[in-house]
């Protein structure tokens, strides 16, 4: 696939920007005056130590967290707030999902740059958040206190859908909300508050680029809101455009080091096991397969005589160079996948990857509301938003790690990786005589000449809202209702883009000479020259795959094709709320929300048939699945559910600064039946410095409509082979890793999960110390009937050790003698622990109060978590669960501290805000030992390593604002945001391809973001 040129479309909008601040600036030089200064936005240091917007006094005061509404409430539950200020004067990027996720309690989450490689899921590109990295679908995500449809087959909300020039606030509730929101909020809930009171105009236009030159992006928005009839009425509406160029390979310094975990060819579990079994070492690439092809085996003569030589542009042949210290060895009956030393470069696959996605969003939001009497509004909203991602996934590798068959010449996905002694391109590269006897050869390749893999998502997401909201008088004090339905519908189209087809790779592959043994003669595929006139194929077209330049662009046509999957998810909510003060007690007014909920979920989809795997029963039980492509074998998903519910809260003052909440709701799944979930909270304030709050809630998590409905998707990957150098599994014999596919189908037996959890704390505001506060609290979740999947590894993992019925799992490829089949559903095996302790503190005064007569504001903030335990006990009989925690390997596993503190100097003419954030040093993966000499026996569980230590990550962002009069009609700002000022590097890893971890890290190095924001009266 060609990607397009970017150059055209990086000089309008930066031009435009350009000359936008130009303008601007030019006014403010000439319009601004002493005594002319913008408003600033009001805050106050809430009890929980966040930075939290004044309300207007004519808003309900309803927080996240809690149905009630009640002036003056601080629930039990703790909350986090992150105003406008926060996010404009800090945010990384032009995404709100990027600001959000630097808050230490969320962990874990699905961003564009670890889910490129999601090429089967449809999440590549997604904006997920993940609160206490206990998975996206255990956090739920609010658009002002409502649900909104998935982005996803999986259920995930992308943050991307926000409207986010109108967001006034985003509050974070940390534990769990299910009897107040119901199912997902296990983790607890992120809600994005809308400025549903507007008025005026916005603006805000950036552009930003890497110290690289690399990452071109920019994103444009304008808002307007303003009342009518007399100011019964009131509308807003928003537009926002945003463009990412992408970053399509990756030639960052730090992936270029060959940090990299290889087997210790000295390690035996019988004869030298006192030794580490892998090492971790710098300078080490694959051997597996190069940019041109490298044979790996060769059949025929002396065994494997030809291993090693690979071919380079032109077809030009080159002698593999192995280091001193590769695994398996040079000369074994298993190729060599790892090497040090020697020609550890020639691999690319690292380099050949994406480092960001080229992103286009779109996205429109309106909201009217209008008092139709007094106490009662009406109110509408509708929205659409539109997203392509394009990322590249990597090259369209071929390798097998098998004994040359000649039964896996043009045929199946071994065709792909195994030329015949006869093969046209293998006599034309090598000559007849070097291969005199041999009669097949394997190879493997990085396939320089096709386009890399590609994942070119399409989403369209819809919202529609209707209610009605008002007051009126109860018991002789105030009530609030609402009653509200809303439509919710995402289309999306999983598309994929070259992507190998299995067969006609294997067929253009298999390549002969039109008449045997004439060199001169044009060069076919074999299908059209045997004496089997069934099997021809005309469109077939030879591909040579030996050397850099060399295959036939209409042989690439031939073989690539784009699977897609398109999916239709649809959400239908109604409900209806109401707030009210029954009586009083010796403590004052009991305060009780009530309300109830009705919910549809339901997705529908469509797969062309030849993009779909073929599954057959077998005769023996189970099935066969063959997948026609490399990757994105989809079945499309159907299926719905709907949900009914009802909820009762309460506040009870008990006198003495103590006060009771609890909730209570009712569930009824038509997928899953009944469920109740509840919480009980007290906070006790016996003096205004201090306010201790406790809470304990049973929450639930229902199966979505992916874990409930899919029909089947199928991956291609490998895993690693503990067998190895033995038989095994199925008595077979697979080198030191075993290709297989996977099917992954739904379960509608699932039940749902269940979650019990304590947070307990305590917030500090001293009265000798105006505009400081502080707060520490202890959370711990313990989750039962987890839903889960097992992973390949586990199954052939608990195989090797044993375990039959996972043994009973794994069945052989008919079509491929090297690569295994797997079909795999989720169920409630699991359990899960999460403990971890909270930190957050602020501070903010005006230096005036400090120092008389000095200017302008400073606020500083920091907020950290220190997480205890990630344990999941899969159930598994001989499993020993693991605690993740404290280990930096990747997006499952959680740091032991993850923090943010950031400080901002605020005059009436400009602003500075200096961020400081990253995670702790850890270990590689949990359950390894770390030994150089007297090791225990190393097993699949409880591996042995020389050295696990991973660095931890630090970084600093700076953002400059310089405030102006926009033309004397308005409010202006020009900011320049760095972000990785120090341009720090990832955190690395030893493993191939993209050696960093993508979660906790910050991938591009140093960005510059420039941009205005203009606010008109």
């Amino acid at each position: 696939m060609n990607i397009r040129s970017t150059a055209e479309r990086r000089k309008a909008p930066f031009l435009a920007l350009s000359g936008i601040a130009a303008l601007t600036m030019a006014s403010a030089a000439s319009a601004q005056t002493a005594d002319e200064t913008p408003p600033v936005e009001a805050t106050t240091a809430e009890a929980d130590g966040s930075l939290t917007t004044t309300a207007r006094s004519d808003e309900n005061i309803v927080i996240t967290g809690t149905r009630v509404a009640r002036d003056g409430y601080q629930a039990p539950t703790p909350l986090t707030v992150l105003t406008r200020e926060d996010i404009e004067n800090s945010s990384p990027t032009n995404n709100i999902a990027d600001f959000v996720n630097q808050l230490p309690s969320l962990a874990g989450s699905t961003r564009p740059s670890n889910s490129r490689l999601n090429l089967s899921s449809g999440q590549a590109g997604i904006n997920a958040l993940n609160l206490r990295n206990l998975g996206e679908v255990r956090t739920l995500v609010l658009l002002d206190g409502r649900r909104s449809v998935a982005s996803t087959i999986t259920g995930l909300v992308d943050v991307n859908t926000i409207p986010q020039l109108l967001v006034e606030r985003v509050e974070v509730v940390t534990g769990g909300a299910s009897a107040t929101y119901g199912s997902d909020a296990v983790g607890g809930v992120v809600n994005f508050i809308l400025d549903k009171k507007f008025e005026g105009l916005k603006l805000q236009a950036d552009s930003g680029i890497t110290t690289h030159g690399d990452g071109f992006n920019y994103s444009l928005g304008l808002a307007g809101g303003t009342s009518f009839a007399g100011g019964r009425g009131h509308v807003i509406v928003s537009g926002e455009i945003a463009h990412r160029d992408g970053i399509f390979e990756v030639d960052r310094d730090w992936n270029a080091t060959g940090y990299v975990r290889i087997q210790n060819p000295a390690y035996s579990a019988t004869t030298n096991s006192s030794v580490p079994q892998f090492l971790i070492r710098r300078q080490v690439g694959p051997t597996n397969s190069t940019p041109g092809s490298i044979i790996l085996n060769s059949l025929g003569g002396t065994a494997n005589r030809l291993r090693g030589i690979y071919f380079g542009p032109g077809g030009s042949v080159n002698q593999f160079q192995y280091g001193d210290l590769t695994f398996p060895a040079a000369n074994g009956s298993a190729p060599p996948t790892l090497t040090q030393g020697g020609d550890w470069q020639v691999n690319d696959s690292g380099r050949r990857i994406g480092l960001d996605a080229e992103d286009d969003r779109r996205s429109l939001f309106g909201r009217i509301s209008f008092d139709v009497a007094d106490g009662v509004t009406l109110f509408a909203e509708a929205s659409y938003n539109w997203q392509e991602v394009l990322f590249n996934a990597g090259p369209n590798l071929a390798s097998t790690t098998s004994t040359p068959s000649l039964a896996n010449v043009g045929a199946g996905s071994a065709g792909a990786s195994t030329l015949a002694g006869d093969n046209a391109f293998l006599i034309q590269a090598l000559g007849a005589q070097r291969l005199a006897g041999i009669t097949a050869v394997t190879i493997g390749t990085t396939a320089v000449d096709l386009p890399f893999r590609a994942a070119n998502n399409v989403r369209e997401v819809q919202r529609y809202v209707i209610g009605a909201e008002g007051e009126f008088s109860l018991f002789d004090k105030p009530a609030r209702w609402d009653v509200y339905g809303q439509y919710g519908r995402a289309d999306l189209r999983e598309q994929l883009r070259n992507i190998m087809h299995t067969q006609r790779t294997a067929q253009a592959v298999d390549a002969v000479f039109s008449v045997p043994g004439n060199t001169s003669s044009p060069i076919v595929c074999r299908v059209n020259a045997d004496a089997n006139p069934n099997n021809n194929d005309p469109n077939c077209v030879p591909l040579n795959r030996l050397g850099i330049g060399v295959a036939n662009p209409a042989a690439i046509d031939y073989i690539l094709g784009d699977p897609y999957r398109d999916e239709v998810v649809e959400q239908i909510v109604t409900g209806a709320n109401l707030s009210f003060t029954p009586f009083a007690t010796w403590g004052g007014d009991v305060s009780v929300a009530i309300g109830g909920e009705y919910r549809e979920e339901k997705i529908k989809g469509f797969v062309p048939a030849e993009f779909q795997p073929a599954i057959t029963p077998n005769p023996a039980g189970g099935v066969t699945t063959l997948n026609a492509w490399s990757v994105g074998n989809y079945l499309p998903t159907n299926g719905k559910y709907d949900v009914k519910e009802a909820y009762l809260e309460t506040v009870v003052p008990l006198g003495l600064g103590l006060e009771f909440n609890g909730a209570v709701r009712a569930t009824d799944y038509s997928s899953s039946g009944y469920v109740t979930t509840w919480r009980l909270g007290a906070t006790w304030q016996p003096i205004d410095d201090i306010r201790l709050r406790v809470t304990r809630s049973h929450d639930i998590r229902a199966p979505n409509l992916n874990e409930l409905f899919q029909a089947g998707s199928s991956n291609t990957d490998a895993v690693r082979n503990p067998f190895f150098p033995g038989s095994g599994p199925l008595g077979n014999t697979y080198g030191a890793s075993i290709s297989y596919s996977a099917t992954a189908t739904g379960n509608p037996n699932l039940r749902p999960e269940k979650a019990d959890s304590w947070n307990v704390g305590a917030v500090f505001s001293p009265r000798f110390l105006p505009g400081f506060s502080a707060s520490v609290d202890y959370f711990r979740i313990e989750m039962e009937d987890v839903i889960d999947f097992l992973t390949a590894q586990n199954i052939v993992d608990r195989c090797f050790e044993g375990v039959q019925e996972y043994c009973d799992a794994i069945i052989q490829d008919p079509n491929n003698a090297a690569r295994i089949l797997l079909r795999n559903q989720p169920f409630n095996f699991a359990s899960k622990l999460v403990r971890g302790v909270d930190f957050e503190a602020s501070y903010r005064r005006s230096l005036d109060s400090i120092f008389q007569g000095a200017d302008g504001n400073i606020a500083l903030r920091g907020v950290a978590t220190r997480y205890i335990d990630n344990i999941t006990d899969t159930g598994i009989p001989g499993v020993v669960p693991l605690n993740t925690v404290g280990f930096n390997g990747g997006q499952y596993s959680t740091p032991k501290w993850i923090y943010r503190f950031s400080a901002t100097y605020d005059t009436d003419s400009f602003a500075i805000t200096g961020v400081a954030r990253g995670v702790s040093a850890g270990k590689y993966l949990a359950g390894v030992i770390e030994c150089q000499t007297d090791c225990p026996v190393s097993t699949t569980q409880f591996p042995t390593y020389d050295d696990i230590d991973i660095k931890g990550a630090f970084y600093v962002d700076l953002n400059l604002t310089a405030k102006f009069d926009a033309l004397g009609r308005g409010d202006g700002e020009f900011f320049l945001n760095i972000t990785n000022l120090l341009d720090a590097d990832p955190i690395l890893l030893p493993e191939t391809g993209l050696a960093a971890n993508s979660t906790y890290s910050d991938l591009l190095g140093r960005a510059f973001r420039a941009g205005i924001r203009l606010r008109f009266r």
